[in-house]
C-alpha cells in the first residue's frame, strides 16, 4: 500500500473561523512525521479528525482498510483505582506475561506493574498508557502533545521505542529536540493548510529561512521594478507620444504583486522589563526538608544559590521538583530546616495551580494592567499580550471564556510584567507553541534575574541554564557540570538498561546497520522524489482542468453580458480560489523536489 492515511480537502469551523479549509494531504506506510504549528493552527483538530474523534464539515478522511491504528488518547483510558497490570490485561486482552514483556520496554517491572495507576507518578503513568498501545499491535501512530509533564528519563525511552518502531506515526510536539530525534518528515498546519515536507524539522526550518529569503530578495527586485515603472509613468504620463506607453507601464505596475510569507520562522521577540540586579547570595537553604503533612519527599537540603544564575531543576517525575519550587515560592511550609531570599528580591511564581485559581469574572486586560508593574506602558502590555497570542481584542473578554491553554499562557504573560528579579517557573512550556517556547527561551537567557525551573523540553532549558540542582532518592544537590553533561549522564544509564547485542557481534551489527542505513537513505530520497513529482503531475492536470472550466463559465457568461448569474458568478469565484490554491501547492511541492535533488 502507497498511502495509508489519505486527507482530502477537509475544512472545520468554530464559528465563523476555519481552523482547517480544503486541507490536504497523505502519509505512506512507515513514515515517521513531526507536527508543527502555532497553537490554535489546527494540530490537535487535524489528529481528531484522523482518528475519527471528531467530523469534518467537509470534506474526509480515507484509511487503508488494512491499517491498525494506534492513538495516544488526551483523556486517560485507565481508572486510578486499578493497578497497572489489571488496566492492561483489559485494555489490550492480552496475558500477563505478554504484558510484563511488552512494559519492560519502558522500564517497568513487577512492583510498579503491581501498584495502582492513581499512585504512580505522570511519567510512569504516561509508560502505562504507551505499553497499552504497543499491546495492540498497531502499524501507525498519532501522539498528540506525548512528552507534555514527561521527565527526562522517560522522553528517552518514549524516543527509543519511536526510532524503533517499525511502523509509521504523527507526532505533535513542540519540543524541536524530541522531534528531531523522532522525526524524517515534518508537517505543518498553517493557515488551514497542510504543508508536508519531505525532511526533519532542521531541514524544514533551513528550507523555510531560505524561502523566506528568496521572496524577500525577489519582493525587493519587484520593487524596484515598480519605482522604475512609475518613474516612467510620472514623467511621460501627459505626453501624447508617450500616453500609450505609461498605460502600458501602469498596468505592469498593476501586475508586480509583492510575495507575501505566510509562514514566518520565528515569532515576534518577546522582551522582558529588566530589573536591578545586585551580585550575592539569592537564597539560602539550611537543613531544609520538604513535603506534606506526614510525607517528606526530600531532606537535608543546603544549597546557598546565587543571584543572577538560572538553574534548571531536574529528576524524575515524583522525586519533589514541584514540591521544591513550590516551598520557595511560600506555598508550601517547610516540614523542616529553613530558607531564606535576599531582602530586596522580588520573588514571582509560575505553575498549574496559578491559573486554575483565575477569577473567572476578571477580564484578559485588566488581570495584565494588575500585574504589571509601575511604568510599563499599555504599549507594553499589549506587547507582551500578543507575544502569548492575545490581541488588544481579547482584553475585554472574560476569563471564564478562556481554554486551559489560554489561561496558563495569560499568567505567563501577566508574570513576565511584573518586573520581578526571581522568577519560578513550573513546566511554562506546556502550553505554548514551537516558536513560543523558542522565544521565551531566548528572552529568559538574556533575563539578568535569578530564575530556578522544571522544564523537560531539552531545546528551552538548554537557551536558559546556567546551573543544574538534580532532585531525587530524598535529595536536592548541585550537578557539577553542565545540561549537555547531564543529558549524557542520563542517555547511558537509560542505555544501560536496555538489552545489548552480543559483544563479539556488536561492531559487525553496527556496520551493517550503518550500511543499510545509508542505502535506505539514498531509496527514500530518490522515492520521495518520484513521489513528489507524481504529485507535481496530478497538480499540473488539475489546475489544467480548473482552468478549462473557468474559461467555459467565461463563454457563458459573456453569452449575455447584461444578465447577472448568481450561480456562475460563485463557481467563477470558487475556481479561482481553487486555481490559487493549487498554485500554490504546486510552487511547495516543486520547492521540496529541488531540496531532495540537492541532498
Amino acid at each position: 500500500m502507497s498511502t495509508v492515511i489519505q486527507v482530502n480537502d477537509v475544512t472545520k469551523r468554530y464559528g465563523p473561523r476555519a481552523v482547517l479549509d480544503r486541507a490536504r494531504v497523505s502519509f505512506a506506510p512507515g513514515k515517521k512525521v513531526g507536527v508543527i504549528g502555532r497553537n490554535g493552527a489546527g494540530k490537535s483538530t487535524l489528529v481528531r479528525i484522523i482518528v475519527g474523534d471528531e467530523e469534518p464539515d467537509e470534506g474526509g478522511v480515507m484509511r487503508h482498510p488494512s491499517l491498525r491504528l494506534g492513538y495516544l488518547e488526551q483523556h486517560a483510558p485507565y481508572r486510578d483505582d486499578e493497578t497497572a497490570m489489571a488496566f492492561l490485561r483489559r485494555y489490550a486482552g492480552k496475558e500477563e506475561w505478554q504484558c510484563a514483556k511488552a512494559a519492560s520496554r519502558f522500564e517497568m517491572k513487577g512492583e510498579v506493574l503491581a501498584k495502582r495507576i492513581g499512585e504512580l507518578s505522570e511519567g510512569y503513568r504516561m509508560r502505562v498508557r504507551l505499553t497499552g498501545m504497543l499491546l495492540r499491535e498497531p502499524d501507525f501512530l498519532v501522539l498528540d502533545e506525548p512528552t507534555n509533564y514527561l521527565d527526562l528519563r522517560t522522553q528517552m525511552l518514549l524516543e527509543g521505542f519511536l526510532r524503533t518502531f517499525r511502523g509509521g506515526f504523527l507526532v505533535v510536539s513542540h519540543d524541536r529536540e524530541f522531534l528531531k530525534n523522532t522525526c524524517e518528515q515534518t508537517l505543518e498546519v498553517e493557515h488551514g493548510k497542510l504543508f508536508l515536507f519531505p525532511q526533519g524539522i532542521e531541514a524544514y526550518l533551513d528550507y523555510k529561512e531560505k524561502r523566506a529569503e528568496e521572496i524577500e530578495r525577489e519582493n525587493r527586485k519587484i520593487d524596484a521594478r515598480k519605482r522604475h515603472l512609475q518613474a516612467f509613468v510620472d514623467r511621460f504620463r501627459y505626453k501624447a507620444s508617450k500616453a500609450s506607453q505609461a498605460q502600458s507601464k501602469l498596468k505592469q505596475i498593476a501586475r508586480l504583486a509583492r510575495i507575501e510569507i505566510e509562514h514566518p520562522i520565528a515569532t515576534a521577540e518577546i522582551r522582558i522589563p529588566a530589573p536591578k540586579i545586585k551580585k550575592g547570595i539569592a537564597v539560602r537553604c539550611e537543613g531544609l526538608a520538604i513535603g506534606y503533612p506526614g510525607r517528606t519527599v526530600a531532606e537535608g537540603i543546603a544549597l546557598e544559590l546565587e543571584r543572577g544564575r538560572h538553574y534548571a531543576v531536574l529528576g524524575d517525575n515524583g522525586q519533589g521538583k514541584t514540591t521544591f519550587l513550590e516551598t520557595l515560592a511560600g506555598i508550601l511550609p517547610p516540614v523542616a530546616g529553613t530558607f531564606r531570599w535576599g531582602g530586596d528580591l522580588k520573588v514571582a511564581y509560575y505553575g498549574e495551580h496559578v491559573f486554575a485559581q483565575l477569577d473567572p469574572k476578571d477580564k484578559i486586560g485588566a488581570y495584565l494592567m494588575r500585574h504589571a508593574e509601575p511604568g510599563v506602558t499599555l504599549e507594553d502590555i499589549f506587547e507582551m499580550a500578543g507575544n502569548f497570542l492575545f490581541d488588544r481584542d481579547d482584553f475585554p473578554k472574560l476569563v471564564s471564556t478562556l481554554s486551559g491553554g489560554e489561561r496558563a499562557r495569560l499568567c505567563l504573560a501577566a508574570l513576565l510584567l511584573t518586573g520581578s528579579t526571581v522568577f519560578l517557573l513550573d513546566e511554562p512550556t506546556n502550553h505554548l507553541d514551537f516558536e513560543t517556547v523558542e522565544a521565551l527561551g531566548f528572552a529568559l537567557r538574556e533575563y539578568p534575574g535569578t530564575i530556578m525551573f522544571v522544564s523537560h523540553n531539552r531545546t528551552f532549558v538548554n537557551l536558559i541554564a546556567t546551573a543544574i540542582l538534580e532532585v531525587g532518592d530524598g535529595r536536592v544537590r548541585g550537578f557539577s557540570g553542565t545540561y549537555e553533561e547531564y543529558v549524557w549522564t542520563l542517555e547511558k544509564e537509560v542505555e544501560t538498561a536496555q538489552p545489548k547485542a552480543a559483544p563479539e557481534k556488536k561492531e559487525k551489527s553496527e556496520k551493517r546497520k550503518e550500511m543499510a542505513e545509508e542505502s535506505k537513505t539514498k531509496r527514500e530520497v530518490h522515492e520521495e522524489v518520484r513521489e513528489q513529482k507524481k504529485k507535481l503531475k496530478k497538480l499540473e492536470e488539475r489546475v489544467a482542468e480548473l482552468e478549462d472550466e473557468r474559461k467555459s463559465v467565461l463563454a457563458r457568461m459573456a453569452v449575455n453580458p447584461t444578465v447577472y448569474s448568481p450561480t456562475l458568478a460563485k463557481r467563477l469565484h470558487e475556481l479561482g480560489e481553487l486555481i490559487a490554491t493549487d498554485e500554490e501547492e504546486w510552487f511547495r511541492v516543486r520547492q521540496a523536489i529541488e531540496w531532495l535533488e540537492k541532498e
